[in-house]
């Protein structure tokens, strides 16, 4: 196993990473921003309010996107255990 195959499966990790993350990133943020804007435009200062919606959204977001998630690293891994035998050099 040389120097760029294990570049490689890592850059190849750390995408699906990112890939799988994203969905959940996303909307928690955009949640937690709209939710800030809110209580900025209302005043009203509790920092317990943002905690239930993000975790109401982030909920979704994981029903919505998780049987792409599941199958997007099920493929990543498959592909992973395809590659031991070239990896260990048979070919």
């Amino acid at each position: 196993m040389d120097t760029s195959a294990v570049l490689d499966i890592a850059m190849q990790g750390l995408w699906v990473a990112a890939k799988l993350s994203a969905p959940v990133l996303i909307t928690a943020l955009v949640v937690g921003f709209g939710i800030s804007l809110l209580q900025s435009i209302t005043q009203i200062q509790e920092v317990t309010l943002s905690f239930v919606p993000k975790a109401l959204a982030v909920a979704v977001a994981l029903l919505v996107c998780g049987h792409w998630m599941i199958s997007e690293i099920v493929s990543f891994t498959h592909e992973m255990f395809a590659r031991i035998p070239s990896l260990l050099g048979g070919g």
